[in-house]
């Protein structure tokens, strides 16, 4: 063997290495068949209690709206045969009229007349942030277990070691999300006259973008940690202002005017603008183009500070 030979095997290139790291992650999460069931029991039971519980759309039912037999109007009245008689309206025809306009509220508040439609995309969001959120512990038991420490004393790319966390977290979050979406579309999703199966693909190109964004920014905050409790406190502080303070299941323009600015700062609103017009809305390009650059922004600058940590504290 020659001498160039024995440098290459020495010397695993980017790709080998980050494919070796990422099947041994991924290799964990496959062989834990109690892992694998919490990740489909885990969305379904989202999706059947809380998405089929809230039903805002229900507010303005017929049945709902309760009104008498018949309302009289003060101050009106009209002259019949036998006299003046008060103008009376029909209650129920009433409140039939305010059903049918509860469905143009819907439209106009949350751009589907189903509130589950709306919240199930978001959903999606939600799962695709608490997925990658646990990248960041998987570095610390492996630091706790002492196989960081043997991987860094290896050739493999410190960037390598890095980037196979994230992308096990992607891959974890595309799966979940693909399971959300065949449950939601079973449970009642109603999928927009845009939607096709390329559509599809941009859908993963947004999730691997916002999570390649975040679990580079939760492995950046737990990359020199020994203890467990550091992410665990990171992701209790972060994960309510993430999930309330964007569109995930409300829209922006209904929310205070002090919050609009850091709920279209997040990027957790991007993602699921970007979900919501694949899928359940008519899409428009201009509000595509606007969120995938964002993602792309957010996920290039973030995998760029990762990479500077750990070619910084992966070395001892």
């Amino acid at each position: 063997m020659s001498r160039t030979s024995a440098l290459n095997e020495c010397r695993p290139s980017f790709a080998r290495g980050l494919w070796a790291l990422t099947r041994r992650e991924l290799k964990k999460w496959l062989n834990d068949p109690v892992m694998l069931v919490m990740f489909v029991l885990q969305p379904l039971i989202w999706m059947g209690l809380l998405g089929k519980s809230m039903r805002i759309d229900a507010l303005f039912s017929a049945g709902n709206i309760n009104m008498p037999s018949q309302i009289p109007i003060p101050g009106n009245a009209i002259l019949s045969p036998r006299g003046l008689s008060e103008v009376v309206l029909d209650g129920k025809a009433l409140s039939q009229i305010f059903a049918n306009l509860g469905s143009k509220i819907m439209q106009n508040t949350f751009g589907v007349t189903d509130y589950f439609s709306f919240m199930a995309i978001g959903m999606v969001s939600m799962i695709v942030m608490t997925t990658t959120m646990f990248s960041g512990m998987s570095i610390v038991w492996d630091r706790r277990l002492g196989f960081l420490d043997k991987v860094v004393s290896t050739p493999v790319s410190r960037a390598a070691i890095l980037f196979a966390k994230v992308l096990n977290a992607t891959l974890r979050a595309m799966f979940q999300a693909t399971v959300i979406l065949a449950l939601a579309y079973i449970l009642g999703l109603k999928l927009s006259s845009t939607f096709t199966l390329l559509n599809l693909l941009g859908v993963y190109a947004a999730i691997f973008l916002m999570s390649v964004g975040l679990s580079s920014v939760f492995l950046a905050f737990s990359i020199r940690s020994t203890r467990m409790e550091r992410p665990m406190q990171f992701i209790s502080l972060i994960t309510m202002p993430l999930m309330f303070a964007s569109n995930t299941f409300f829209p922006t323009h209904l929310m205070p005017d002090w919050l609009q600015p850091i709920v279209k700062a997040n990027p957790l609103s991007y993602l699921t603008d970007a979900l919501r017009q694949l899928t359940i809305l008519p899409m428009d390009i201009s509000a595509i183009i606007w969120d995938f650059i964002y993602l792309g922004v957010f996920a290039g600058i973030l995998s760029v500070i990762g990479l500077i940590l750990s070619w910084r504290y992966l070395t001892r």
